[in-house]
């Protein structure tokens, strides 16, 4: 008789073939082997062959699948699977799109009368996770991935009890949800691979972003997953693979922050390992690069250099040009271009609100995500995050989501300029980094190529949202944090006598068009929640430039522009005081612009005669010109007394509790977001 490890492989081969061996019978090994001339003996040898010849089936089916459909078939068998049915469950590799097909089929309703079946496959799911012998811990993880996507997708009569009762039954919630997450715990933090870490990171973030609304989050908020997840950061040397595990972090420091004391807000609060903190910031930073590079593909934006490559074809002759000619990345009609803008950022940007929460509780993170040089031939990670900022901002009126990611960016940056010591660093020398802005609509600013100081990035980035946002039904926060933005770095360069070079005729140009935009639709704007912090922080930065701008603007030039700017729009300013009743008003100086514009109004008018005329007109008969108005403006200082109200350079510091409702929306946002991502296998993987 044959060997029994010669029997098997013979099974395995003619199961290959397409034959098959009756039950207990395995064919007998001849004594010799059949000669050529002996034909009866091969004869009789194969007329006893128990070997069978089976038809091919017309579709063949994956084991694994085969095991999915007998759990969820048809009739419901309300017996447990048997061991083995289990044991080769976890050693077959799942097929994700197949589980997943079956569990979608299955309505929320029918998957409580699975309750049997569903609360097997966890528990086992979770037994072979604590074992961590060969491949099933790993199987386990990606089947756990898909299915706990798709079991918490499903809307249920009531999420938390149903959920329960799919997952394990109230009675045993609590043992096996305590031993899922505990093994979770282990696995990120001493799992044998880095792929295996990464996905039990994976099927964390499945259920927190499943969850979010229900009650079985509270097992990640009683196990403190933290200290792992840290120490998976610090393993890991491949930037976008942080991401997943960074996300997650976020996710739970978020959940019901402000209902009780969240642990993991606590812990963003004391990190001060900076080795795994520098980590973090280049993921974000690469992350940045990712989510730009998505509004790039729509619309490059970037202005070619004159170089050979891009004269060569200009005149057609792009195929002689080094590297030859590269293909054009194809260009979208504007409503076409406007779709495809709206449903941006991509989903990995939910690593923005982790941004933000670390930003917010933590200085050391503070400190180096402003500080952090580049790696070689790379980008400075805070320069991306400026950048990516940008590209939000121009678009934020798209939709709503783009929006809630505007506003929180925008916090970060406010957040970091109220810091006295970071707000020196980001309008300083030191600060200088190239820093790509959008330019994917007009109007534009001018294009600065090279370094510069990070404060003037910023500056751009807020003008350029004043300008791209303007709507009757105006975003109120949106337009109050830019303005502030600017109101706070200003504030710091005027007390500090920093001089920047900077465009800053565009500041002031934009400012006072938000003014003229604001008189002409006062009607839509005025019952606006807090429009009036708006119109503090308009006028006062103004009226800041007015009477602080020698310390800060670069040149006298540029300060005479400033009264030029504000004489010319007198009559607008005066029209938006008493639109707005300002007069009445202790928080604001509209009336240092307004007697600023007056004063220089009646000089003209003394120049001309008595008789007041407009300014820079066509016809040089009937109109100032722009020199003549300058040449008035330089004389009238020595009689100008500028009066502004006290605190024009203060403000109150950012309270998070104000932002409350923005950031749980925020929250659900990333949540949606990090759903998605789950569901479409989207994290990156180690190579």
């Amino acid at each position: 008789m044959l060997s029994p490890v010669w029997g098997q492989a013979a099974r395995l081969a003619a199961a290959d073939a397409g034959v098959a061996f009756p039950e207990n019978r395995i064919p007998s090994k001849p004594d010799r082997p059949a000669r050529a001339n002996d034909r009866n003996n091969t004869r009789d040898y194969m007329e006893q062959s128990p070997l069978t010849h089976q038809p091919r089936p017309e579709v063949f089916q994956q084991k694994i699948v085969q095991l999915y459909e007998a759990l969820f078939k048809d009739d419901r068998d309300d017996g447990e699977k048997p061991e083995g049915f289990w044991r080769e469950f976890f050693l077959l590799r799942p097929d994700r799109a197949s589980l997943r097909r079956i569990l979608d089929d299955i309505g929320p309703n029918d998957l409580l009368h699975y309750e049997l079946q569903t609360g097997q496959l966890f528990a086992r799911a979770v037994a072979a996770l604590k074992s961590g012998h060969g491949v099933a811990d790993l199987h386990a993880l990606d089947t756990l991935s898909i299915f706990m996507t798709a079991v918490l997708a499903k809307k249920y009569t009531n999420p938390s009890s149903d959920i329960i009762e799919v997952l394990a039954g109230l009675d045993h919630v609590d043992s096996v949800f305590t031993e899922f997450v505990g093994a979770l715990d282990s696995i990120i933090r001493n799992g044998r691979t880095l792929e295996l870490r990464l996905k039990a990171v994976e099927v964390a973030l499945s259920v927190t972003s499943g969850a979010y609304q229900t009650s079985l989050l509270t097992y990640f908020i009683q196990r403190d997953l933290f200290p792992s997840i840290m120490k998976l950061i610090q393993d890991i040397d491949n930037p976008a693979a942080m991401a997943a595990p960074f996300t997650l972090v976020g996710l739970l420091a978020n959940y019901n922050k402000f209902e009780f004391q969240n642990p993991y807000q606590m812990r963003l609060n004391d990190f001060v390992n900076e080795g795994v903190i520098k980590k973090i910031i280049k993921s974000v930073g690469y992350t940045c690069q990712t989510i730009r590079a998505h509004y790039v593909e729509v619309q490059d934006d970037l202005p070619e250099g004159w170089t050979l490559a891009s004269t060569l074809n200009l005149i057609g002759l792009g195929a002689i040009a080094p590297g030859g000619k590269a293909p054009p990345k194809p260009a979208y009609d504007a409503e076409t271009a406007k779709k495809m803008f709206a449903e941006l950022p991509v989903e990995e940007a939910a690593i923005l609100l982790a941004t933000y929460d670390f930003t917010h509780a933590n200085k050391l993170f503070c400190f180096n995500f402003v500080t952090l040089p580049p790696e070689k031939g790379e980008e400075q990670p805070f320069a991306t995050f400026i950048s990516l900022t940008s590209y939000l901002l121009q678009h934020a009126h798209l939709s709503q989501r783009t929006t809630l990611y505007s506003h929180l960016n925008l916090m970060v940056f406010r957040l970091l300029v109220e810091d006295p010591v970071l707000c020196k660093r980001i309008c300083s020398d030191e600060s200088k980094a190239a820093v790509r802005l959008c330019r994917q609509r007009s109007p534009y600013l001018p294009l600065v190529r090279g370094e510069r100081v990070m404060a003037t990035a910023v500056m751009d980035t807020m003008i350029d949202a004043i300008n791209h946002n303007l709507r009757r039904r105006l975003d109120v926060g949106l337009y109050t944090l830019c303005v502030g933005i600017l109101l706070r770095i200003i504030s710091y360069l005027s007390r500090s006598r920093t001089r920047l070079q900077y465009h800053w005729a565009d500041l002031f140009r934009s400012l006072l068009a938000l003014v003229r935009f604001l008189t002409t639709y006062a009607g839509d704007l005025r019952g606006l929640p807090q429009i009036d912090v708006l119109l503090d922080h308009v006028v006062n930065l103004l009226a800041l430039g007015l009477s602080a701008g020698e310390a800060f603007l670069p040149t006298p030039a540029a300060y005479d522009d400033l009264f030029y700017k504000v004489v010319e729009s007198g009559e607008v300013l005066v029209k938006f005081r008493d639109t707005y009743r300002l007069v009445h008003r202790p928080s604001n100086s509209i009336s240092t612009l307004v007697n600023v514009s007056t004063h220089y109004k009646e000089m003209l008018a003394e120049s001309e005669g008595g008789v007041a005329k407009p300014i820079a007109g066509k016809r040089s008969g009937s109109q100032l010109t722009s020199l003549q108005v300058a040449e008035v403006i330089k004389q009238g200082y020595e009689t100008l007394s500028i009066q502004t109200k006290e605190g024009l350079d203060s403000w109150e510091n950012y309270r998070e509790a104000d932002e409350r409702t923005l950031l749980k929306k925020m929250a659900r946002a990333a949540v949606a977001d990090v759903r998605i991502m789950v569901a479409e296998y989207a994290w990156v993987r180690l190579e």
